[in-house]
């Protein structure tokens, strides 16, 4: 599976979640994103989902902002603590999006997920609750990521 990764604000590619999902035999597509554009930054992510068509989209913090204002049509996204509230235009998820969020989140408070979850009609299932804090780099979150990416089927696709 073919997996588009969008970093948070100010971190990089390569980090625990990418490399994670990379180890467990996924294609991970990991662009820098620029971090004081957020218009920039959703034109390079969109430059690589269009060139490369990947199965399902990550986002992590800021770039969960980017993944939900990408044309993207069906693929499935997958949002870790969205900050969709701070950044970009859109204010809900496609059908099918799963949202992990951490009730200790210090950075983005799991309200707006919470939030997301409701103006986008998703089922209450739709949000994980797992995690210590805003990274969700542990092995629990880690493995949550991990389960809603390959269990993500476009939308509009039987089950």
């Amino acid at each position: 599976m073919t997996i588009l990764f969008l970093h948070g604000w100010h971190s990089v590619p390569g980090g625990v979640k990418p490399t994670y999902l990379s180890r467990a035999g996924h294609t991970v597509l990991n662009p820098q994103l620029d971090d004081d554009d957020f218009d920039r930054a959703v034109r390079q992510a969109q430059q690589v989902y269009d060139r490369h068509r990947p199965d399902v989209i990550v986002g992590s913090s800021r770039g969960g902002a980017v993944a939900m204002n990408l044309q993207s049509g069906w693929t499935p996204l997958v949002l870790l603590c969205p900050a969709w509230k701070r950044w970009g235009s859109a204010s809900t998820a496609k059908p099918g999006t799963v949202i992990i969020h951490s009730e200790a989140d210090d950075v983005i408070p799991i309200a707006e997920s919470r939030e997301l979850l409701l103006a986008s009609g998703l089922p209450d299932s739709a949000l994980v609750v797992v995690g210590t804090d805003h990274r969700l780099a542990d092995p629990e979150p880690l493995q949550a990521m991990l389960e809603a990416c390959e269990r993500a089927r476009p939308a509009d696709q039987p089950v």
